[in-house]
């Protein structure tokens, strides 16, 4: 693959186009001058069957009232079941305008304020706010880590959940920002904790179509043959996957009658979202015809991570680089060369660059920082020249 080629016709300038992850620098990091590698969206064009399908539906003029066609169902199932042997039906489906918000509805929907939730830190930082805003007790389990690689102690898990009552675990599958997919073994022994104590899992799914190194991903509904259905609640989206945040559109996925009665409940109490036209319009059209697109993206990540994880190791061995296994963000510990509590504004003063630290997935991830790696390989070129150049200077060579 021709992967300067590909980033010439399909990367875009965001800068100036009311983009969050390009056009809040100055809010969110007090700099409007960095090269932003933070939020996990993309510099590529979505599919050209999802925009030409979305400027058919802008020529059609009419923005009313949406719904979910058989057509849609029919290419989401179909995806569902290529590429990860999931079989849906659509009474086990219901529509959000996000996995986050999702996240915040399944926490009020199936627990009670000062229940105890857990979560695996480092881990996507909305998964704090989903149980701290709702008034819930946090809970968090430590994943262990051996030189970059990381992995769940069960036996610390399973102590959290009985010491602190656990009722419900948030699972990030695969992991973000440690980019773990989990074996089959692993969730299966997750689940039978959880169910051994009552515990409901909420399964963050985002990420699910991106992983490599023959790491295939398993869902959760697929473990054991689908043994763990009735104590889950899966949370998805082809937002990660095509490129389509800003369409706002998501899946909440629900196979057992109970829950789905709770969730509907719940969500009947709060007024239920219509669904996005848009989102609608565009996901359906990428299930449909967005594969071939998601292999050439998938090829430029890999590009990306293993042009930096080679520099790394030629200029700066101390580096760690996590092992991408799943998602499109690098995990990276700077701590052999910058010491924790300065590693944030060394890389955003020294650096000039705009990423996600590691204490906003953990307060033990001081020195690390989360790369995204979906954008023009001279974005990563950019930043791992800058990370390198800076850290010799520091060193006085």
């Amino acid at each position: 693959m021709d992967f300067e080629k590909f980033c010439r016709e399909n990367c875009v300038e965001r800068r100036g186009t009311g983009t969050l992850k390009w056009d809040s620098l100055q809010e969110i990091f007090g700099d409007a001058d960095l090269l932003p590698l933070w939020v996990a969206d993309m510099e590529i064009q979505s599919p050209a069957v999802v925009r030409e399908a979305l400027t058919e539906r802008v020529k059609h003029g009419v923005f009313g009232y949406g719904k979910v066609e058989d057509e849609y169902f029919d290419s989401f199932f179909a995806w569902q079941k290529k590429h990860h042997n999931v079989e849906l039906a659509k009474e086990n489906v219901r529509f959000a305008t996000g996995v986050v918000g999702s996240l915040y509805a399944a926490v009020r929907a199936y627990t009670k304020e000062e229940a105890s939730v857990i979560i695996c830190p480092p881990v996507y930082y909305p998964f704090y706010d989903a149980i701290l805003n709702t008034g819930r007790k946090l809970v968090t389990c430590e994943l262990d880590n051996d030189h970059g690689y990381y992995s769940l102690d069960f036996e610390k898990f399973e102590k959290e959940i009985v010491d602190n009552k656990v009722e419900m675990f948030i699972l990030c599958s695969p992991h973000n920002p440690v980019s773990r997919v989990w074996s089959e073994e692993e969730l299966d022994t997750m689940f039978s904790i959880c169910r051994k104590h009552g515990v409901l899992v909420v399964s963050d799914e985002i990420h699910q179509d991106f992983t490599y190194e023959g790491k295939p991903f398993v869902s959760s509904a697929c473990v054991k043959g689908g043994e763990y259905k009735d104590i889950l609640i899966t949370l998805n989206s082809g937002s990660k996957t095509f490129n389509l945040a800003g369409l706002i559109h998501s899946h909440v996925i629900i196979f057992d009658g109970k829950l789905m009665e709770a969730y509907d409940a719940y969500i009947k109490g709060i007024g239920s979202p219509e669904v996005n036209l848009m989102g609608i319009t565009g996901m359906g059209a990428a299930f449909r015809g967005g594969e071939e697109w998601l292999s050439d993206v998938k090829a430029l990540i890999l590009h990306n991570y293993d042009y930096m994880k080679q520099e790394f190791a030629r200029e700066l061995p101390e580096v760690i680089v996590t092992p991408l296994e799943g998602t499109y963000l690098s995990w990276i510990d700077l701590k052999g060369y910058v010491p924790g509590d300065e590693t944030a504004r060394f890389i955003q003063d020294k650096c000039r660059l705009a990423c996600d630290v590691g204490e906003w997935f953990s307060v033990m991830a001081q020195g690390y920082i989360r790369i995204n790696l979906a954008t023009d390989t001279k974005n990563i070129k950019t930043a791992v020249a800058s990370i390198i150049n800076n850290i010799k200077e520091r060193l006085g060579e």
